[in-house]
């Protein structure tokens, strides 16, 4: 089979989608490896280094995108990338297509199958290809929180940990899971007061459990959510429900009652945002305020920290990656974690929870591929 990938286009992206690694592992069992020339130089990767693993490295974009049986990439397909796009192609990367009309249409006209790296899962509910940068995503938000909480900018020039006299931040995390809990653990250490809350008592239990006496945990209700952000110096938004958009669980008016000055982080916005007031941003220009409260809502957080990210994120998916170039449409069939992955195929919403965020029918993927 011939594999792919493409420098990303998304501003500030510089996470790839292959290592030479992962280069030298597929040419190794006999597959057509494609790199668009420096696709990798953002995480460190020079062209070089794919060549010596017996990648080809493709002046153009274009022709990676044509040439590919395969194509691996990090992020959604951009407008500029939609007319690249074609029926014979598999393309594996993150899509978070309900909150992506545009992108998701694209997909659908071109016939290709779309396989989703959020929504690849296991028989136990978890989500191997999320979870990396997750953690990533978790571990940055309250550094985010604690840069933009200080002065000079519209912060209200707070330190976390606060001193003897001076209470530290107040933080408020929505969710209970994988992002939620990498965000406590960065929260706790730098010593703030730290409230999560979540839908189920197992996931707040896990919680308890590991930070005992230095998290309060409460099942999520309006009322909870309000009273916890009545003042709160940070809140971090991190729920998720697979494939599908994030609720919104913050009202303008709830998030008003936090006071000018706090910091709001929307580690979710790629599905939407689970805050009323939550628009997407960009790692160029990350904030705005709203409400007195400033919104850091980047979709791409872990792009910020490529050589990290590309190594946790490829460790996860090469696995994957080698099934589908040996295997194909079969993988999938064959596997159904992957089977779950699939969004989009032939022309065909696949994902129920995608296809219910644009009121459109979907069908099961074994019936379409």
């Amino acid at each position: 089979m011939i594999v792919g990938t493409v420098r990303e286009l998304k501003i500030e992206e510089y996470r790839v989608g292959l290592t030479p690694e992962g280069a030298d592992t597929l040419v190794r069992s006999g597959h057509q490896v494609l790199v668009e020339a420096g696709a990798g130089f953002g995480s460190g990767l020079a062209d070089e280094a794919y060549r010596a693993a017996g990648a080809e490295i493709v002046p153009e974009a274009a022709g990676v995108w044509r040439r590919s049986d395969l194509l691996v990439k990090v992020k959604e397909p951009l407008p500029p990338e939609f007319g690249r796009l074609h029926s014979k192609l598999i393309l594996f990367t993150y899509l978070h297509l309900a909150a992506l009309p545009e992108a998701t249409q694209a997909l659908l006209d071109s016939g290709c199958v779309a396989i989703a790296y959020e929504t690849v899962q296991l028989p136990d509910g978890s989500l191997p290809l999320l979870i990396p940068m997750s953690q990533i995503a978790g571990r940055m938000a309250p550094e985010v929180a604690a840069q933009w909480l200080r002065k000079p900018g519209p912060g209200r020039g707070k330190l976390f940990s606060g001193l003897p006299g001076s209470s530290p931040a107040r933080v408020v995390i929505l969710g209970a899971g994988t992002v939620a809990q990498s965000a406590c653990s960065v929260a706790v250490a730098l010593g703030a007061q730290v409230t999560v809350i979540g839908k189920g008592l197992e996931h707040l239990r896990a919680v308890d459990d590991r930070w005992p006496g230095r998290v309060t945990t409460l099942i999520s209700t309006p009322y909870a959510i309000s009273r916890s952000l009545e003042g709160a110096d940070v809140l971090i938004s991190a729920v998720l429900v697979v494939g599908a958009k994030a609720p919104k669980l913050v009202a303008r008016e709830q998030l008003r009652t936090m006071g000018a000055g706090a910091v709001a982080v929307a580690v979710d916005i790629d599905q939407g945002g689970g805050i009323e007031t939550a628009r997407p941003t960009t790692h160029d220009d990350p904030v705005y305020v709203e409400e007195g409260v400033v919104h850091y809502a980047v979709a791409n957080m872990p792009g910020a920290v490529p050589h990290t990210s590309t190594a946790a994120l490829t460790a996860a998916t090469l696995p994957y990656v080698q099934q589908l170039a040996a295997g194909g449409l079969a993988a999938v069939k064959s596997d159904r974690a992957l089977l779950g992955g699939v969004n989009i195929a032939r022309g065909r919403m696949t994902n129920a929870a995608v296809a219910a965020a644009f009121g459109r029918p979907s069908v099961a993927a074994d019936q379409v591929i």
